[in-house]
């Protein structure tokens, strides 16, 4: 499928991606994430990977576009799991 992203004509394929993105570590998802085979993946980072682009030259909106075009499925990150912080307890405890 033929997709403009950062005003360069892509013609992207649902495997080719697949492929490029194997072995590739998923970075920790922050904002709009993807899901490619069974990781998921910041927008950002699929698009420098296919793209072969800084991620600056284009924008979420661009790849989010493009993916969801090509079968894939955008979605917004899970929140991160709140950690344990010390200081929130020592009014429990009086200190």
């Amino acid at each position: 499928m033929r997709c403009v992203i950062a005003r360069f004509p892509f013609d992207l394929i649902k495997s080719e991606v697949e492929q490029s993105m194997s072995g590739v570590t998923p970075e920790p998802v922050t904002g709009l994430a993807v899901t490619v085979g069974r990781h998921v993946y910041p927008v950002m980072q699929v698009g420098e990977v296919i793209t072969r682009q800084n991620r600056r030259d284009f924008t979420v909106g661009e790849m989010r576009r493009a993916l969801t075009q090509l079968g894939f499925t955008c979605h917004e990150a899970r929140p991160v799991a709140q950690g344990w912080d010390a200081r929130a307890d020592e009014d429990a405890l009086g200190w």
